[in-house]
């Protein structure tokens, strides 16, 4: 990253550690302190402001949105605890945060169980009312959804089979001890860090591959120090706008049909944007310097292989058994939906 972006990091850490210590409900407006990981100036953030705009000019000014980007709040397990505390009152955040409160997330984000954004939209959209009623009971309230992207695998070499990188040193999320336990079972040597220090583990070889979706990498600028992609689809990631029920409660009632008014549109006009703008950051990425190996389909198989066998470990030990189920059925029900389609459409 630039050294400019270094300085600016530095000047925000410092002045959120005096901003969360205030509190968030003052007399005059109710403030909404949201933390991301999304870089100030880029896709995720422009929509958050446009989402504070609409808070802002909903409720006459009784509600300000006021937002913590690039991860100066921390890694999102940070960013949850902050939360709990009362420290921050929302935030935006990836299923990978989520699983953090619930488990049950995990059940949209098994790699290699959808194979394109219709069946993974069908899935999601069945399955989310339940996966919100068990986020309210952790004490958060879902204020919309969206997307980041398909995940796809990064690396300093280039690689197109499991075995490949297996031999490398891969980022995985730090957080969660028995996903990290299944890498090293299934034969990945993980190496798990907070997000914020990809970079820095990139530069000294703490890590030589990681996974996450181009746009990420284009933002952060993590390509650059391992220009390797590989076109498998890994999984798409999804994630939401969350806020603590308290301070949720503490909105007037009146207001907070407005507000989730403002946070829906503002996480449709995400969905779309970002699959588009995913596209985009390849094109730019190869432009500089990105190498994108293909995947044929017996590699695919082996990829798709390592994740079934794994399926038993998984379901109801790391992702609760109905969740799992749940994802499956649904997936199942549209592809049988599909080739019930092309069947019908197709010519006698």
């Amino acid at each position: 990253m630039s050294s400019s972006w270094s300085r600016w990091a530095a000047a925000s850490a410092l002045f959120l550690l005096a901003a969360l210590g205030s509190p968030a409900g003052a007399a005059g407006p109710t403030i909404i302190k949201m933390a991301t990981l999304a870089p100030e100036g880029s896709s995720w953030y422009k929509v958050l402001q446009e989402m504070g705009e609409g808070w802002k000019k909903a409720t006459g000014g009784a509600v300000t949105l006021r937002i913590y980007p690039g991860g100066v709040a921390g890694d999102e397990d940070a960013m949850i605890r902050k939360m709990r505390v009362g420290q921050l009152q929302a935030a935006a955040v990836t299923g990978i945060g989520l699983s953090y409160i619930d488990k049950s997330f995990y059940a949209l984000h098994v790699p290699m169980m959808y194979s394109s954004d219709e069946e993974f939209d069908y899935v999601r959209d069945r399955i989310a009312p339940a996966l919100e009623r068990r986020l309210e009971e952790k004490g958060f309230i879902v204020l919309n959804w969206g997307d980041a992207g398909w995940v796809h695998f990064f690396a300093k070499k280039p690689f197109t089979r499991p075995g490949e990188v297996k031999a490398m040193k891969l980022f995985v999320w730090s957080g969660d001890s028995s996903l990290v336990q299944l890498y090293k079972e299934t034969g990945f040597n993980p190496v798990p860090l907070s997000s914020i220090d990809i970079l820095p583990g990139l530069q000294t070889g703490l890590i030589n591959s990681f996974d996450t979706t181009p746009l990420a990498a284009l933002a952060f600028q993590w390509f650059g120090l391992a220009p390797h992609m590989a076109d498998l689809r890994w999984v798409p990631l999804t994630g939401a706008t969350i806020i603590d029920k308290k301070a949720w409660l503490k909105i007037p009632e009146n207001l907070r049909p407005k507000i989730l008014e403002a946070a829906s549109k503002a996480g449709k006009n995400l969905r779309g944007e970002i699959r588009r703008l995913n596209d985009e950051a390849v094109k730019v990425m190869v432009k500089n310097g990105l190498k994108i190996s293909h995947v044929p389909p017996d590699a695919q198989e082996e990829w798709r292989r390592v994740v079934e066998d794994v399926y038993p470990r998984i379901r109801g030990k790391i992702i609760p058994a109905d969740m799992f189920d749940a994802a499956r059925k649904y997936r199942d029900e549209y592809r049988a939906a599909s080739r019930r389609g092309k069947s019908a459409a197709s010519p006698k």
